[in-house]
């Protein structure tokens, strides 16, 4: 993280709380870049504990009215919230590329995965109905409701400053709870707009707050007593924090955690799509994805060849600016973060891997925090390329002798958010779906991430909780049960 700095000039941002934009009382702010050119756009305020005590009592004044509110009218809010982010889709796009760097074609995509969201919580009269047993007993009847919780938080990685913020906010807010955003600091700007959008759908003031800022923030949100609940996307070591910190204070938690994710190729895979599939997941917004490709578990019957396509197709991805057309790569996020994707590079040469292709040496533009793909062949299991979260444009290649082999790769990594294989052989996908631990699985789709009405199941140190984002675990997540058992005399 950039060292916070005194606000210049540079658009300050604000927090929004009741329903009102209000400033910061914070004297710091972390700088927002445009990761194209390097340029500040935005300074992101670090709030402290009485600004995020201000957004929870916020959250929680509003939460009595807001839960007796009928649920088709918060369902009603929630098609008109997803009206709007179509019509306002190509700004919020220029939005997300502008703060983050991804291309523009990634920025819709992400959008898109969000509305998901969006659509799948409209449907949420149906989604949160409860159940009725007659004649439990004699003359006794048993129900089942769900109700909301309370004040429930979000806190978000920058990597998808739409999506990630829309697998949190609107199906708490469909089911009945009130929410305080804490956006990433380095892409703050697009939960802003969402704020805007989502208020002018209806949402009364104080369902939906943001507060800016950086851990001091994040741990006063742990800890309040009027927060019911956490939602947690980021790295392995700060989801494991957000868990126990949040645990300890009686809070439900899903912490979304890293990832290490493993794509084997077999050698009767169909090389050309496979080749163009391994890109888009390994490097697709430069690597900086949860469920980015990250090793390639080749088969050696096929690596020399399938290694030569990907140099190639390596050599000729266009990166630059991702407003720019054609482009096919974007920056990484900062300039520290790219010396730690280029340190990386440097640990796998010195732990004996051979440069495929070298990502340091790629033509990119002079500005902005670029850095091409990079591939390895000759990669140890044992290697610290091959275990540890990159978090960058780095394929690092093992070799093996089938798929048992490969699937057992893939279950000695201490994560387990995803894993994919190409193949066209029914009895090695049928291994691999039945073996491989990890929670979401691609049979020929290089990013198997789930659509909305599912899950995202990540699986050993990829997630720590119990009820995982989206899908029906969502609703579990944000609803608690109520059982009555009754008699009428």
């Amino acid at each position: 993280m950039a060292t916070a700095q005194p606000v210049s000039q540079v658009e300050r941002l604000k927090n929004f709380v009741g329903g009102k934009w209000v400033d910061a009382e914070a004297e710091t702010a972390e700088p927002v870049y445009n990761p194209a050119t390097g340029e500040i756009i935005a300074y992101a305020p670090l709030s402290g504990a009485a600004e995020v005590d201000r957004a929870v009592r916020a959250a929680a004044a509003a939460f009595d009215g807001w839960r007796e509110t009928p649920v088709f009218r918060r369902a009603r809010i929630m098609f008109r919230f997803k009206q709007l982010l179509d019509e306002h889709a190509d700004e919020l796009a220029a939005l997300i590329t502008r703060e983050h760097g991804k291309t523009l074609a990634e920025a819709r995509a992400e959008l898109e995965r969000g509305i998901e969201v969006v659509e799948f919580a409209a449907g949420i009269p149906t989604l949160i109905m409860g159940r009725t047993l007659e004649l439990v007993g004699t003359g006794v009847d048993a129900e089942m409701y769900r109700q909301p919780l309370g004040v429930c938080v979000g806190i978000c990685p920058y990597n998808f400053p739409a999506m990630i913020p829309m697998w949190m906010f609107p199906l708490a807010i469909a089911c009945g709870n009130t929410f305080v955003l804490k956006p990433s600091e380095r892409t703050p700007m697009t939960a802003a707009r969402l704020a805007e959008l989502l208020a002018e759908a209806g949402v009364p003031p104080g369902v939906f707050n943001v507060v800016n800022g950086g851990r001091e923030a994040v741990d006063a949100l742990l800890a309040h007593e009027d927060v019911r609940a956490v939602s947690f996307v980021g790295s392995q070591p700060v989801a494991a924090h957000i868990y126990r910190t949040a645990a300890a204070h009686g809070k439900r938690v899903q912490a979304l955690a890293g990832a290490k994710n493993h794509m084997i190729v077999l050698p009767d895979a169909d090389l050309d799509y496979t080749t163009e599939a391994v890109i888009a997941s390994a490097f697709g917004s430069a690597g900086q994805r949860c469920m980015a490709g990250s090793v390639l578990v080749a088969h050696e019957a096929v690596a020399d060849r399938f290694l030569e396509q990907l140099a190639d197709r390596s050599s000729r991805l266009k990166i630059g600016p991702g407003d720019e057309p054609g482009v096919e790569m974007g920056p990484l996020i900062r300039d520290q973060h790219r010396e730690r994707v280029k340190g990386y590079i440097d640990l796998g040469e010195s732990e004996g891997a051979q440069l495929v292709y070298d990502g340091r040496k790629a033509p990119v533009p002079e500005r902005g925090f670029f850095l091409g793909p990079t591939i390895f062949d000759g990669v140890n299991p044992n290697m610290r390329i091959a275990r540890e979260e990159i978090f960058g444009p780095v394929l690092g290649t093992v070799r093996v002798k089938d798929v048992d082999e490969g699937i057992q790769l893939i279950n000695r990594s201490p994560y387990g958010n995803g894993a994919v294989i190409f193949t066209r052989s029914g009895a090695a996908a049928r291994a691999f779906r039945r073996h491989a631990r990890a929670g979401m699985l691609g049979i020929n789709i290089g990013v198997p991430a789930p659509v909305a009405v599912f899950p995202f199941t990540g699986w050993k140190s990829s997630f720590y909780g119990d009820l995982h984002a989206n899908g029906e675990d969502a609703i579990n997540f944000y609803t608690d049960r109520k059982v009555v058992t009754a008699r009428w005399l």
